[in-house]
């Protein structure tokens, strides 16, 4: 079973309803819920996800959504090694793409879903958009 690392940006589709990326996003994580694929990411994900979630609704609610969403992911820890190689990988010009990257090389994801392809460019892992994995 391939073993998808999602980015933010994707799962902030999905709950957000982001147009014209829900459609997507939704038949992904749909993957996932059917088992056909792993879906992981990092809890970094789910801090940044209720920062936004929580700009279009209360506290309450970004919780819940999470709550819901966290059934069909697996999320995983950044730890002492993580955000050091991250810290340190100058290729990164945004720090959290850099933790979201090595959270996805340590964990063994097969390649990372993202809606921004130029943030991972020295990514050793492929990584495309959810449009692309769809259709492939």
């Amino acid at each position: 079973m391939k073993k998808l690392f999602i980015d933010t940006n994707i799962v902030i589709d999905l709950l957000a309803k982001r147009e014209p990326f829900y459609e997507e996003a939704a038949k992904l994580f749909s993957l996932g819920d059917r088992k056909k694929v792993k879906l992981i990411v990092s809890s970094l994900t789910f801090a940044n996800t209720n920062y936004i979630l929580s700009k279009f609704n209360n506290s309450i609610i970004a919780r819940e959504i999470l709550t819901k969403f966290k059934v069909l992911v697996t999320v995983v820890d950044l730890n002492d090694k993580i955000i050091e190689l991250s810290l340190n990988d100058k290729s990164f010009s945004d720090f959290e793409d850099g933790l979201q990257y090595y959270a996805a090389i340590e964990n063994e994801a097969d390649m990372i879903i993202t809606r921004n392809l130029n943030d991972f460019k020295s990514s050793k892992l492929p990584v495309i958009t959810a449009q692309t994995y769809l259709t492939q």
